[in-house]
């Protein structure tokens, strides 16, 4: 019986060194895979019956697999703004399908926008949260609400001006009715550019007028009259100055300028006037001039999707032709309460379980989520050297366990022997 126990735990010796071999074999194949988690052999004893000092019943050895899913790869620069990679706990939501997909989980970044515009890895196409124009998730961070990442979600930007701030400084020395020209740049609400000339004219001691002219295109300032649009509701305004500090001191009627009736069919404009930075102070020339001027408005002209980007709080920005970069999507990352209960599948996907529990979604770096970096891949865990080590150690117990069985089986021979 002793020699069939033996055998019996010699041969299982032999399977689980192989299983053991085997998982070396992965990790070393995947050495630069990106996302990947190194395999490790756990071996357990097997015990038959209960032993005595007198007798001894051998069972053997059985092995389990283990990845260590936690476990951090080093994060590599690479030259796709798409690319993303996790610094600490988490994973990318991913769907396998562009619609009706099901849900997995993965370390792998390496992500690039297919055919119509939506980020993919081989098939698995990755999720987010929508956002505003400021960064922030449209509704709630939950997984009802994430979506495909679509880079194509607006493949145009524009935006009408909304405000502009008039700096200039208008010559206290000027004589009474002295005229002074500055111009401002507006975008209508469809991107179109249009100039409005502005005309400042001394009306009194510390009193100034601002005539603002109906918008022209830029390309007939030269002489031409094309004009834009319609200034509504009045386009002059009244300022008077302190005369001890120089400095605006009111602005009558303090009103948002109106345009309307727009050449190319926009929707009506309203630009608030911001006249903080205008100023009366003696120029100390002969002939006062206006200095200083600077007109700052916002919005911007129509332009078309030149690249998508990651920043490093996991921010999908669209960056346009006339230089706007505009954040469209948040990227989710779930988190487990065991991560290592988790299903691996190949393409370095993982799917939940019980054991791993249900995800909880989190943008990145919040609680307790890792963060999200752009142009980034997390590299595999796989460490050569270590595993040609332990490449070593099966190879030496697998030899160990045959020389096991052929012992047994010349132990056997004699047995049989000594009873012919």
């Amino acid at each position: 019986m002793s020699l069939t126990g033996a055998l019996s735990s010699a041969i299982s010796a032999l399977s689980a060194q192989s299983q053991a071999l085997a998982m070396v074999g992965d990790n070393i194949a995947n050495a630069d895979t990106t996302g990947y988690k190194t395999t490790s052999p756990l071996f357990e004893d097997l015990v038959t019956a209960s032993g005595s000092a007198k007798s001894y019943s051998s069972g053997g050895v059985s092995v389990l697999s283990r990845a260590d899913i936690t476990q951090q790869g080093l994060l590599a620069a690479t030259s796709n703004a798409t690319d993303v990679a996790i610094l600490g706990a988490g994973f990318f939501v991913v769907s396998s399908a562009a619609t009706g997909g099901t849900t997995s989980f993965t370390r792998n970044g390496a992500f690039s926008p297919d055919k119509n515009g939506l980020l993919e890895n081989d098939g698995f196409f990755l999720e987010g949260w929508r956002t505003d124009t400021s960064g922030n998730v449209i509704g709630a961070e939950t997984p009802d609400n994430l979506s495909l990442i679509n880079t194509e979600i607006a493949p145009t930007s524009a935006s009408a001006t909304t405000t502009t701030s008039i700096a200039a400084n208008l010559p206290a020395d000027a004589a009474n009715g002295a005229t002074f020209n500055s111009s401002m740049t507006v975008f209508d609400s469809l991107g179109t550019p249009s100039t409005i000339n502005i005309t400042w004219t001394k009306t009194g001691a510390n009193t100034w007028t601002g005539a603002f002219a109906d918008p022209q295109s830029p390309s007939a300032l030269a002489g031409s009259t094309a004009t834009t649009g319609q200034v509504t509701g009045g386009g002059t305004v009244t300022l008077q100055f302190d005369n001890a500090t120089g400095a605006v001191a009111s602005v009558t009627p303090n009103r948002p300028l109106t345009i309307g009736n727009w050449s190319d069919g926009a929707a009506n404009s309203s630009i608030a006037l911001d006249f903080s930075g205008m100023t009366q102070f003696a120029s100390g020339e002969a002939t006062p001039a206006m200095g200083n001027a600077n007109i700052e408005p916002n919005g911007f002209a129509l332009g078309t999707l030149s690249s998508v980007t990651v920043g490093k709080d996991g921010v999908v920005n669209a960056t346009y032709s006339n230089g706007q970069s505009v954040p469209i999507y948040k990227i989710a990352v779930a988190t487990f309460n065991d991560p290592t209960g988790l299903a691996a599948n190949s393409d370095g996907m993982y799917t939940a379980t019980e054991t791993s529990g249900n995800a909880t979604y989190q943008a990145s770096g919040e609680n307790g989520a890792g963060t999200v970096f752009g142009s980034e891949l997390e590299s595999s865990t796989t460490d050569t050297s270590g595993q040609f080590s332990n490449m070593i150690s099966a190879q030496q117990a697998y030899s160990a366990a045959s020389q096991v069985i052929t012992t047994v089986s010349k132990m056997f021979d004699t047995l049989m022997s000594s009873m012919r």
